[in-house]
């Protein structure tokens, strides 16, 4: 699976939090952060569709939007992927990083404290390739 790019996290992160959304509405929250113009907005939900990120609904002659990807699983790879790729980290990264997030509540943590772990615990694909 590959990873949401910047923008499109900022998409789930939204529709993790209140679902489903007409592009206009998701449009309207994202323009402030992202900057773009709405065809760009409807252009990425598209893009998203065809990953199985989300998934559209037809109503009428309106599109509601809804994710398809975990929050807790995609928020994980994520953060280790960062992790590894920037930092150089290759063990688990303390949950205590995300105490005061607005994005993972309180019974979210143990829930991703065991993702991070997990992964941290798989070998890179790379290290994999020299191994075999």
């Amino acid at each position: 699976m590959h990873q949401p790019t910047a923008p499109e996290l900022e998409i789930l992160k939204l529709l993790w939090s209140k679902q489903p959304l007409t592009a206009r509405e998701l449009h309207n929250e994202l323009e402030p952060l992202l900057g773009w113009g709405y065809s760009s907005t409807r252009k990425t939900l598209e893009r998203m569709g065809v990953k199985g990120f989300i998934a559209c609904e037809a109503h009428g002659n309106k599109n509601s939007y809804t994710a398809l990807l975990d929050k807790m699983p995609t928020l994980a790879a994520y953060a280790q992927d960062f992790a590894s790729r920037v930092f150089e980290l290759n063990g688990p990264l303390p949950v205590a990083m995300f105490a005061n997030s607005k994005l993972v509540n309180a019974d979210e943590i143990a829930d991703l404290e065991k993702l991070l772990t997990d992964l941290a615990q798989q070998k890179p694909r790379s290290q994999q390739d020299k191994d075999a």
